[in-house]
């Protein structure tokens, strides 16, 4: 395989593994209302799980607080026991055409649990572009050792892919910096 195929099929790994960070810091609660926290939160939707965001209409009206509209009304139940049956920690209200939630302020000791959480899913992350960095260093190595590269384009290879891990782990690191900062500014 070619040095620049391998190099292109890693970034693009890298970049799938800070897409899945971004996806899950969205999830993450911070005290400002988001539609991105009922992303996980599945609705039993006659028989078959869905997401909430296919069955109603969900909306940020105010900072703390999402709405969200059924759009088969009988579906509010549903909806209401999924929430409460999520690890989001809220507690729906609501009128008979719509349910409320109101995103609570966060303490102090829920913020510090919630920073070691992104702590946490940011290394994760960091592990998952070194794993990436590793296979592609070792299979440099073996095309070295083949001898269908030269050392000094192997040399070049593993220059190459270090310049490109050490640029996403940056970009890791300037990710959970804006989470973090969120989840204490609130």
């Amino acid at each position: 395989m070619e040095i620049k195929e391998l190099l292109q099929q890693a970034e693009e790994r890298m970049n799938k593994s800070i897409e899945a960070l971004k996806h899950e810091f969205a999830s993450i609660r911070t005290g400002r209302a988001s539609v991105a926290l009922l992303d996980k939160v599945m609705v039993d939707y006659y028989g078959s799980p869905s997401p909430i965001n296919q069955v109603a209409n969900i909306s940020v009206p105010e900072p703390r607080m999402i709405v969200i509209a059924p759009w088969d009304k009988t579906m509010i139940g549903a909806i209401e026991k999924a929430i409460l049956q999520s690890d989001l920690g809220l507690n729906p209200g609501n009128d008979g055409a719509q349910i409320r939630l109101t995103i609570p302020q966060l303490t102090e000791e829920r913020r510090k649990e919630i920073v070691k959480v992104v702590h946490k899913k940011a290394e994760d992350a960091k592990v998952a572009v070194r794993n990436i960095r590793r296979d592609v260093n070792d299979a440099l190595k073996k095309e070295e050792k083949a001898k269908t590269i030269t050392e000094d384009d192997a040399k070049d290879g593993l220059d190459q892919i270090q310049k490109l891990t050490d640029a996403k782990i940056k970009q890791i690191d300037e990710l959970k910096a804006v989470k973090e900062k969120d989840v204490l500014e609130v």
